[in-house]
């Protein structure tokens, strides 16, 4: 059976490198990916670049996938930071064995959930993105990325490349 990688996008403004870096490299290593975000059709990204989203998360079974991913990007912060059906949806993955994995704000916004709570995690080096991991009793670390067995965060655009190897190599 092959593997499979969920891809969750804000509904506006993710960021290129951080959703077609990993993509490309999951693509690559014959894991098949579905891109998902609270709405479904074509999303721009920060760059004005275009992807197809083909499932609102909510409707997706986390159990069907090895790996979750939420993207970052400045549609992150605004739409996926404070989102509960998101929070619960991580979680509960987390729960069901699911790799959850996050980069940049997406990181941040996998840190919300508190599983990564007392332990090591990274994000982009911005105050506003380090002092969400602070507020949630996680220890940033500047690295490109932070790879426990069970939650994997990488810090951004720079990261991504490192971030797919590390997302590719934790499910292959």
């Amino acid at each position: 059976m092959s593997k499979k990688a969920l891809l969750i996008i804000p509904p506006e403004r993710f960021n290129e490198d951080e959703l077609f870096k990993p993509k490309e490299a999951l693509e690559n290593a014959g894991i098949e990916v579905t891109i998902a975000s609270t709405k479904t059709g074509e999303i721009i990204g920060d760059f004005e670049g275009k992807a197809i989203s083909e499932k609102v998360f909510s409707d997706t079974t986390a159990t069907d996938f090895d790996v979750i991913s939420v993207i970052g990007g400045s549609g992150t912060n605004d739409h996926l930071w404070e989102n509960k059906e998101l929070s619960t949806y991580l979680k509960k993955a987390y729960k069901d064995n699911v790799l959850v994995t996050g980069i940049c704000a997406g990181a941040v916004t996998v840190v919300k959930t508190g599983l990564l709570e007392g332990r090591e995690a990274t994000c982009y080096p911005v105050d506003v993105q380090k002092d969400q991991l602070k507020e949630n009793d996680v220890k940033y670390v500047e690295k490109h990325v932070i790879a426990h067995s069970d939650i994997i965060t990488g810090d951004g655009p720079d990261g991504a490349e490192e971030f797919a190897k590390a997302l590719v190599n934790a499910i292959n």
